[in-house]
């Protein structure tokens, strides 16, 4: 994880099992973000840490700048970081996209077709439209997507 995350400038800090996870804006085990770091334990969930890692991919630097808890942004944003945690999920050994989706829903993310699958095929085109603008990811073809490299 830590290797994929730096391909973007984030770096992957891990917190003791019995610590606080600084930066965490919803407590417990869930992933923390201070300026460029992302704070992860060992139980933290792998969509929290793509989740939090994708909102720092999507903002401009005077935001990660000041980012401290709060990624902040719009719900258009929100909507690009969960579909780039979706393609990138695919980039970490051992985990998916399909195993993303179920995570996502299994944590109770909400989308109006009813589930993080039903919307990342048939609802997320203005997703794709924003990670597009932002020059995150590419298109192959009509339906092919993937993360500019």
């Amino acid at each position: 994880m830590s290797a994929l995350f730096s391909r973007y400038g984030l770096n992957t800090v891990s917190v003791a099992k019995e610590e606080p996870i600084p930066g965490s804006f919803w407590g417990d085990s869930e992933a923390g973000l201070i300026a460029n770091e992302l704070y992860i334990r060992d139980d933290t969930p792998i969509h929290s840490a793509f989740h939090e890692a994708c909102h720092y991919i999507c903002m401009d630097q005077k935001r990660r700048t000041g980012l401290h808890t709060n990624a902040g942004g719009d719900v258009h944003e929100e909507n690009a970081v969960c579909y780039l945690q979706i393609l990138l999920a695919n980039q970490l050994d051992g985990y998916s996209s399909d195993c993303m989706m179920q995570d996502m829903d299994n944590w109770g993310y909400s989308f109006r077709l009813g589930s993080a699958a039903a919307w990342f095929e048939k609802d997320a085109e203005d997703a794709r439209e924003w990670l597009l603008h932002a020059q995150l990811i590419t298109q192959d073809n009509q339906t092919t997507w993937k993360l500019r490299t």
